[in-house]
């Protein structure tokens, strides 16, 4: 084992570091970090690297110039300055609703908490009692937070010191060591197809394109963003198939167009009653052209929804009928629902769907594909019956 020392910059101590070989081309490197704050114990940085020898010993060079206590290293910055970068570098990336839920999860969770923290001194045991704390009184008036909320903070924090590590601010992530609580799946409040079609009529009296939006995210079961994106180009009434193509989301700067949630198209067969309805919201309007929005305030098109306007009628609209629970999100559930327990395969409804795997499909609606199960089930024993 071979052990290499670097002088810090202040001429205080020494930064100790060793590698070994673990087998032919793999090496482990390690560096003495100070002491565990917590245990008093010492605490090292590891890091596995693949090359040869030489390979190996520039890259102890580099992990013990990383851990070493310079005034100029970027090691000294703090967590809340690291969340800052990341999420300006990251941002432009995100949707804007994401992109501001995690500006809010910075500013009101990780920064008090723990924004003046080094990022080299951070460590897992300190985000697990935190995240104990949340738990117990995390929530408005010292309620408990949720476990899935507790999560979605452990998801940003996850993030940011990924990043870091990319920025070679640390060597390794503590949250990758951390244990956020279990995720705990949503119920899924179902409407039956009496109150889908109660709620489609009742859409009538709010103005004449909105039955047509509900009946579409009943149809297909696409995203309220994906809807308010969909232009009059994207039916193709010949062939009666829907492209489904980006997404609108809301900005201070007004809508944007973005692509869809997992960066793919599709295209979906409509039926003749869907198709029906979107002709004659088509011939009631003045000449639009192609490009033009659907689902616009002006006659014109030339702005769509806002996604949040479709979420905002729905709910009055399901209060009024004294059905409150039910959401528009809810919409897409009862396409997925209605589709597994009348035998439709999992591949086709999660392309339906917009699912980017049939995987998360199956995650979601494991349960309702109970009735194709019997069926199999039936099928198998049927084949082994023997006939007299």
């Amino acid at each position: 084992m071979r052990r290499w020392r670097s002088r810090c910059g202040l001429g205080a101590d020494s930064v100790r570091g060793s590698l070994r070989q673990r087998r032919p081309g793999s090496w482990e490197l390690r560096v003495h970090a100070g002491r565990d704050t917590a245990t008093g114990k010492p605490a090292y940085v590891t890091r596995t690297l693949r090359g040869d020898r030489d390979a190996a010993e520039r890259g102890l060079a580099a992990l013990v110039a990383q851990v070493t206590d310079s005034p100029t290293s970027p090691t000294f910055g703090t967590l809340g300055e690291l969340c800052d970068k990341w999420w300006t570098y990251s941002s432009p990336n995100l949707s804007p609703t994401v992109a501001r839920e995690y500006r809010r999860l910075i500013d009101r969770r990780v920064v008090p908490a723990f924004g003046a923290v080094k990022v080299v001194d951070l460590r897992a045991h300190q985000l697990d009692a935190w995240y104990g704390e949340l738990l117990a009184s995390g929530a408005v008036n010292g309620r408990p937070l949720s476990a899935n909320s507790v999560r979605h903070i452990h998801s940003v924090l996850h993030r940011a010191l990924e990043q870091g590590i990319a920025w070679d601010w640390i060597a390794y992530n503590p949250a990758r060591r951390a244990s956020p609580p279990p995720a705990r799946r949503p119920c899924i409040h179902l409407p039956s197809a009496d109150e889908v079609v109660r709620l489609i009529e009742a859409a009538r009296s709010v103005n004449r394109s909105l039955p047509i939006f509900l009946r579409l995210a009943a149809v297909t079961g696409a995203r309220r963003g994906e809807l308010c994106a969909l232009q009059w180009q994207h039916v193709d009434f010949h062939r009666q198939t829907l492209h489904i193509s980006g997404q609108v989301s809301h900005t201070a700067s007004g809508p944007v167009q973005r692509p869809t949630k997992t960066h793919a198209e599709r295209r979906l067969t409509l039926d003749s009653v869907t198709l029906a309805a979107l002709g004659g919201l088509r011939g009631s309007l003045p000449d639009v052209e192609a490009d033009r929005y659907i689902f616009s305030h002006e006659p014109a098109g030339g702005t769509p929804w806002r996604p949040d306007y479709t979420t905002l009628a729905f709910a009055r609209l399901a209060g009024q009928l004294g059905i409150a629970k039910i959401r528009l999100h809810d919409l897409p559930h009862f396409a997925a629902t209605t589709m597994l327990l009348n035998g439709v395969d999992v591949r086709t409804a999660a392309g339906r769907l917009g699912h980017a795997r049939a995987s998360t499909t199956l995650d979601i609606y494991a349960h309702f594909t109970q009735p194709a199960d019997q069926r199999a089930s039936d099928t198998l024993a049927d084949s082994l019956n023997v006939r007299g």
